[in-house]
């Protein structure tokens, strides 16, 4: 290697350090407040851009192929963040080589923009938001069919940021080709929220950004409560769409009342029999 920004000449490239996080914020079922704190991945994209990588695989398949990439690396530091609860396969192992290679990509199957603009991007980043911004695609597809809802999924964090920041990052025409000039994007994160405007706000469609994220919520009690604590759930998922799309349709009011009171009643379950409804706990993709 050539003396320069990795160190002396006659060193040999070392294999990189991975970092894999399983135990993380969303599943607070023992752990309590000790375990929420996702500040982590805040501090190591602080570090120096050529070193450190970031990736929230949502699931199994995109899990494999991203720490297939990372031990095959040198002289990186990645960090994967990925529970270790039982969870849903969205893609086939190939589906998920090419949306790992591209970093963030859309989601065809659970898209229906495939023949004009959406009207609303629903972007997610991490299992558990991942799972949240689906659940609340097929509610839209199920009450608002109208809707044009376009799903872009981001495994590697550091695509977001422009790519003369970051060696991973998306030239401002791929940002836009994604997520659009000017439609309302609804961004279901891993984290704290701001970190993702913080990496985005030199987007043209950055003022179109709400991000919904961990903002220090939370105890010791079910899945869906934790997300629901955090307004990361499904029902204001929808809630936020119909807020910000302009033409969500005449149903939208009454759609939304029906959000505000499934979450009550979800968050009363929790309260009377200690665990999530049945529908949420076994919810898996209906189209």
């Amino acid at each position: 290697m050539a003396e320069g920004k990795h160190g002396i000449d006659w060193r040999r490239p070392i294999a990189s350090l991975n970092y894999l996080l399983t135990s993380h914020v969303w599943r607070q079922d023992h752990n309590g407040f000790s375990h929420q704190d996702p500040g982590f991945i805040d501090h190591v994209v602080n570090k120096k851009a050529e070193v450190i990588r970031v990736y929230l695989p949502p699931d199994t398949n995109t899990l494999l192929s991203v720490f297939d990439h990372c031990l095959r690396s040198r002289q990186l530091v990645n960090v994967v963040v990925a529970g270790k609860q039982s969870a849903l396969t969205y893609l086939t192992m190939d589906e998920a080589i090419s949306h790992c290679a591209r970093g963030a990509g859309i989601w065809d199957w659970a898209s229906n923009d495939k023949d004009a603009e959406p009207d609303v991007v629903m972007a997610c980043a991490g299992d558990v938001p991942t799972m949240e911004t689906l659940a609340a695609v097929a509610m839209l597809r199920e009450h608002l069919p109208g809707l044009r809802v376009r799903v872009v999924n981001v495994v590697d964090l550091m695509s977001l940021q422009p790519i003369n920041e970051h060696p991973h990052g998306m030239t401002d025409a791929e940002f836009d080709s994604l997520f659009t000039r000017d439609k309302p994007i609804i961004f279901a994160y891993h984290g704290y929220p701001w970190l993702i405007h913080r990496l985005t706000y030199r987007r043209t469609n950055h003022h179109n950004l709400h991000v919904r994220g961990y903002k220090e919520e939370g105890t010791t009690t079910t899945p869906f409560d934790m997300v629901m604590l955090n307004d990361l759930d499904r029902y204001h998922l929808v809630m936020d769409v119909i807020d910000r799309v302009p033409n969500a349709g005449p149903r939208a009011a009454r759609i939304r009342q029906q959000m505000v009171d499934s979450r009550l009643r979800a968050r009363q379950y929790t309260r009377d029999f200690g665990e999530d409804m049945p529908e949420i706990q076994h919810w898996t993709w209906p189209y």
